[in-house]
């Protein structure tokens, strides 16, 4: 008898396969493992190698059982990337394995495939440019936000704190009539860092007062055990400080940067919210281009590739496993639009070959270099200890391949 291999389910990119290994052949893989144990054994009363194949099977009973079972995983995944013409872009994930004295090995393979991307149209489409102008109330808001960073806070004497207003408070959990251990915090009122309720108790409060009291969760609260639901608490109000923002005048602008009058930070200011507008201008455009791409050849995302996204975002995120689910309903809209992104990019590269060369490597790291006032030597040796060299070349295609579909289509600036 040999290895058979069914499949059992599949999508465009993945398959998953039941393997069935033969009794015989998982017996000679095994007696195997056992000579290759019995060489290396040391045991005592023995030389090297000349010990009992009974007493090796006893003493290494775990070991040679863990070698079995790889034997027989690596034989039925050479036998099924055979049998199904498999061109696999990871290992398989091994699921279900039932391994019994006597019995033939049974497991699952879940084998994750590049999918086959047809693209029918990729051109001739019509898309619309629009930058979004720079108005004074945008570079007064920026300004504000330099203030912002350079203010200082003042300490609040005998007054009650009110909103953006920095406080220190400690709260304390009370539980069957007990005072549980304090958390000291640290936060702007209004900014939302605490429930609306805490934020309303602090905001009666003198420094130095100390109250028992309740506060309701909101019914929108992310932990859905906690929504609309009170606590009580013992809620201690140590600090307040207000904030003072310097003076918007030459001095500050000399304090930002390198800057001899105001008028000189607000030109620069405006400059650099023209330029993200441009930059936001022509990541709009890209998105209507992939979206008439996607729409016009019928792109799905494979499922597989859709979990697969999803879960690399849980884990980048930290979400919590009992919030998984949730994450899951929440995310998986922008999973699918991702996939299907990515599916694309891949496919144009690589029908149009315009993978990222050696060469474009090293003119964006000479560029950097220019940048950083350093060397394109440096540089490499930085992305290659971050271990960034392939998300730059990932980056380097990426321009590429847009390069080339917009040049496809008609794009057109709106007016402003």
């Amino acid at each position: 008898m040999s290895i058979t291999v069914t499949k059992t389910a599949e999508d465009a990119a993945s398959k998953s396969l039941r393997v069935t290994v033969p009794v015989e052949q998982v017996r000679e893989a095994e007696a195997k493992a056992v000579r290759q144990y019995a060489k290396r054994a040391r045991l005592p009363g023995f030389r090297q190698g000349k010990a009992p194949e009974a007493m090796v099977r006893r003493r290494f009973s775990n070991e040679i059982r863990q070698w079995t079972i790889e034997q027989v995983i690596r034989d039925g995944w050479e036998e099924a990337k055979t049998a199904e013409s498999l061109q696999p872009i990871a290992d398989p994930s091994v699921r279900n394995l039932k391994f019994e004295e006597g019995q033939p090995v049974e497991f699952e393979l879940l084998v994750e495939v590049r999918p086959e991307l047809k693209l029918e149209r990729f051109g001739g489409f019509t898309l619309t440019r629009s930058v979004k102008p720079v108005t004074d109330a945008m570079v007064t808001e920026q300004l504000g936000r330099l203030r912002e960073q350079r203010a200082s806070w003042i300490p609040v004497e005998a007054e009650k704190p009110a909103p953006g207003q920095m406080v220190r408070v400690e709260v304390a959990p009370i539980e069957a009539g007990e005072v549980q251990a304090s958390q000291p915090y640290s936060l702007v009122l209004g900014d939302g860092q605490a429930i609306p309720a805490l934020e309303e108790k602090i905001m009666t409060l003198l420094p130095s007062e100390t109250i028992d009291t309740e506060v309701r969760f909101p019914d929108d609260h992310p932990d859905p055990e906690r929504r609309g639901k009170p606590r009580s608490v013992r809620l201690t109000l140590h600090e307040v400080k207000r904030q003072e923002l310097p003076e918007l005048d030459d001095a500050f602008a000399r304090e930002v940067g390198d800057f001899e009058t105001l008028e000189a930070l607000k030109a620069t200011v405006r400059e650099d919210l023209r330029t993200a507008a441009e930059r936001d201008a022509d990541a709009a455009v890209r998105e209507q281009l992939l979206e008439q791409i996607v729409s016009a050849n019928n792109i799905d995302a494979p499922p597989s590739l859709v979990d697969r996204m999803l879960h690399g975002l849980l884990h980048a995120y930290q979400v919590p496993h009992e919030k998984a689910e949730a994450f899951y309903q929440e995310f998986r809209p922008v999973a699918v639009a991702q996939v299907r992104r990515e599916l694309v990019l891949s496919t144009v590269a690589e029908q149009q070959k315009l993978a990222a060369s050696e060469a474009d490597l090293d003119a964006r790291i000479a560029r950097i270099a220019e940048q950083r006032k350093s060397t394109p030597a440096q540089v490499y040796a930085s992305l290659e200890q971050a271990k960034r060299l392939a998300e730059l070349e990932r980056s380097v295609t990426e321009e590429k391949v847009f390069t080339w579909l917009l040049s496809q289509s008609t794009v057109s600036e709106a007016a402003s």
